[in-house]
């Protein structure tokens, strides 16, 4: 991935004349500095690069030459990439930060108490609820354009550096104080809007970092021996629920068990008939594949996983972008997650209660956060965990989670090689299950085929606190000894 920094704006290079109420600046520096941004104020980032995301770090490193202090960032997410924001974190630049998912050296560094202050991991709709009710107020909207056109809109199909659909962007730029649109693409007309022209600043640089690295972490696993066998039983349970029927609405995530299970799906809709409403949330090429076979009317898409959803979302009209409020916000009158039928979720821990762990390791080390699981986790009809029963001789059905992020009361089996637990509350799905021939073991047993959790070193002081979607305090991460 090519780095660039602040300095890298090439005046050579000629700037669209932009209009719409779009202001041209000279330097990412430059318009920062006119912003009205101030120490201790709040900029908000988007992932939809993932891991090949350069804006924020050029943009805390222009902040930092400006000498502005104790900022609170609110990024989307926080990827390995962004491994300079600990620097900034030690100066002083950067003193609080509200995310819904962080992964890698910052992560590691947050787990390790680098931070004084406590990182708030929110879920994604409970971040788009609290920017859009103004309890999380943005004072500066920093936005990794893919492209802009000659009036100010910004698109995310279009451009070296296309991700698809800004979902998460959408939701910051219709309420920040200002917003920065930092492109290496002006361009000419889009071939999709996703933040119409207003009153953005806009900065051409060399590169807004390496749409390559889309796909990235889980998103580039394919799936095992196990994998497929978790995702055969899984299959099976979808199949017995009676949900798997004309109108069907489905999300799985990206991992490898997921993805495996969706082209299962597949193959079931097509040979029953089948023909769903739509696949919502992060958009992959086997949801891509499913839609252009004919098995869904439409993908509702928040954000792209790989290259592949990327290019579909360009010229497919039943390819919609949604905002981070319209897939995920409690607020939100109409909420995608809250008209899944089925919805696939991981976890890095189960316990016996159903509760679901995909914050921190069993050893209390950060290395993720809810994104969209405890939303979709509670909006779905049947919402199932996919899980190997131990990875790297780490159980991980276990007696209690080390973290809660999503509460088990939101989850209504958990799939397993060694078999399909039910949680109690849903004793429908039990009984639909046995008629059915599923096998259903309980989740006791399976925690019991585990084996014994092994103990943590997170026994310091307070680094995070989980937020829930309706911004209840779900649980405390506390800092690891070593």
């Amino acid at each position: 991935m090519k780095s660039w920094s602040a300095a890298d704006h090439d005046p050579r290079r000629p700037s669209p004349h932009a209009k719409g109420g779009a202001l041209m600046s000279v330097s990412l520096q430059d318009a920062i500095a006119t912003s009205g941004l101030r120490s201790g104020g709040t900029l908000s980032f988007h992932h939809h690069l993932r891991n090949g995301d350069a804006v924020l770090n050029a943009t805390l490193q222009a902040c930092a030459a400006l000498g502005l202090r104790d900022l609170h960032i609110a990024p989307s997410s926080v990827f390995p990439c962004h491994a300079p924001l600990v620097d900034h974190i030690r100066t002083g630049t950067v003193t609080r930060i509200t995310t819904a998912y962080m992964s890698g050296p910052v992560a590691e560094a947050i787990s390790g108490g680098v931070l004084a202050q406590t990182v708030t991991l929110q879920t994604h709709g409970g971040r788009a609820r609290r920017i859009s009710n103004g309890t999380l107020p943005i004072d500066l909207a920093v936005i990794a354009a893919p492209s802009v056109d000659d009036d100010g809109n910004i698109g995310g199909a279009d451009g070296v550096n296309a991700c698809g659909p800004l979902g998460y962007a959408m939701v910051d730029a219709a309420h920040a104080r200002h917003v920065i649109a930092v492109t290496d693409e002006p361009c000419g007309p889009l071939r999709r809007v996703c933040i119409p022209a207003g009153d953005i600043q806009v900065v051409r640089v060399v590169s807004i970092g390496d749409a390559a690295y889309l796909t990235s972490g889980t998103t580039a696993r394919a799936p095992g021996a196990e994998a497929q066998a978790i995702a055969d039983r899984t299959l099976a349970l979808i199949a017995a629920s009676g949900l798997l029927q004309d109108g069907f609405a489905f999300q799985a995530g990206a991992g490898a068990t997921s993805l495996a299970t969706a082209r299962q799906v597949a193959r079931l809709m097509g040979d029953t008939g089948v023909k769903g409403a739509f696949i919502a949330g992060g958009i992959t090429a086997a949801a891509v594949e499913m839609q252009r076979a004919g098995l869904f009317g439409k993908l509702l898409n928040v954000q792209s996983f790989d290259r592949a959803a990327v290019a579909d979302y360009a010229v497919n009209p039943d390819h919609i972008a949604m905002s981070a409020a319209e897939y995920a916000s409690p607020d939100h009158p109409d909420t995608v997650a809250d008209r899944l039928d089925v919805m696939l979720l991981g976890a890095a821990e189960v316990d016996v209660n159903f509760n679901v762990n995909v914050t921190t390791t069993g050893q209390g080390r950060i290395i993720g956060g809810s994104g969209g699981h405890a939303d979709t986790a509670a909006g779905a009809k049947l919402a199932i965990v996919t899980m190997p029963l131990r990875a790297r001789e780490t159980p991980r059905v276990v007696a209690q989670v080390r973290c809660l992020t999503t509460p088990g009361t939101s989850i209504d089996a958990v799939v397993t090689e060694a078999g399909v637990a039910i949680n109690p509350e849903r004793a429908d799905l039990s009984e639909r299950l046995r008629h059915s021939g599923v096998e259903v073991i309980g989740i006791e047993d399976l925690q019991s085929m585990a084996g014994p959790s092994l103990p943590t070193n997170a026994s310091g002081r307070v680094v995070a606190k989980v937020e829930h979607r309706n911004g209840s305090i779900l649980d405390r991460v506390r800092a690891t000894s070593d």
